[in-house]
């Protein structure tokens, strides 16, 4: 008999595929998740000059998160380590938090200043600040009356 392990992160990640397909920002779900043990929850939010990311990592350690921006593509991986037994004759009676690797990935609908990207990381929430290039900026036009 064999047994396939369920991943439901990997279902939801491809739900939201399926929905981000109209546009938008959109997940790339197939290679972090077959690269990850789990997936960090995610808030984006877009500004006229810029988008906001904001993932969850409780419990993760600054040195274990790196991001990376590459062709339109924001990239966040690690890994949260295991906690170790707290001491002797401590008996572990369940783990339900999430632990060892993770990734996420966003593809950005326009054009973006690399170089100013800014990344913040405090009580356990990842906060990414993604400037957009001043052509992907909407523009105003003036109407001349004649």
């Amino acid at each position: 008999m064999n047994m396939q392990v369920w991943n439901p992160f990997q279902e939801f990640e491809n739900l939201l595929s399926r929905y981000n397909r109209g546009g938008g920002i959109s997940t790339q779900q197939s290679s972090d998740l077959s690269f990850a043990d789990w997936a960090p929850s995610c808030d984006i939010e877009e500004e006229k000059d810029r988008y906001i990311i904001k993932a969850d990592l409780p419990g993760v350690d600054k040195k274990d998160i790196d991001v990376k921006l590459e062709n339109g593509v924001i990239s966040i991986r690690g890994e949260k380590q295991v906690e170790k037994e707290t001491g002797k004759g401590t008996k572990r009676h369940r783990t339900e938090r999430f632990h060892g690797t993770f990734a996420r990935s966003f593809t950005l609908p326009d054009a973006v200043q690399d170089e100013r990207v800014d990344a913040s990381y405090k009580d356990g929430v990842l906060s990414l600040v993604i400037p957009k290039a001043e052509e992907a900026k909407p523009k105003s036009i003036d109407i001349k009356v004649s």
